[in-house]
């Protein structure tokens, strides 16, 4: 298992326990569920990738992955602007979801340099 998918995986269980916080004792439902669907989504897409039929369907398959990160960086700071979430578990997971996100930018760029050094061997 690679760094990346180890992250992804702990982050998604951290996203988890968010989740199940918002919505038992802080009665947040919306915001929260978005929170869900693309703090998991983000571990789901690297281990589709991990299996990728060819470069290109990995580079894309990371590329989804780094959008639901993106998207999930979002509402993590939608949930502390509104007050959902305070200041310490807003660090937390922003730290470990700003860590995931260098990781896919980092394997992204670097994939896309692979494709067209090869593309034009």
């Amino acid at each position: 298992m690679s760094i990346v998918s180890t992250k992804s995986y702990a982050f998604a269980i951290q996203t988890i326990k968010i989740y199940k916080v918002l919505s038992e004792e802080r009665k947040e439902f919306v915001l929260s569920k978005q929170l869900l669907r693309s703090g998991t989504s983000i571990a789901a897409q690297i281990r589709e990738a991990e299996h990728a039929q060819s470069s290109a369907d990995f580079l894309h398959k990371m590329n989804i992955a780094l959008k639901e990160a993106n998207e999930t960086e979002y509402w993590i700071s939608l949930l502390k602007d509104t007050g959902f979430i305070n200041q310490d578990e807003y660090s937390t997971i922003n730290r470990d979801c700003s860590e995931v996100l260098r990781l896919l930018i980092s394997i992204v760029k670097t994939t896309k340099s692979n494709l067209i050094k090869a593309k034009n061997a």
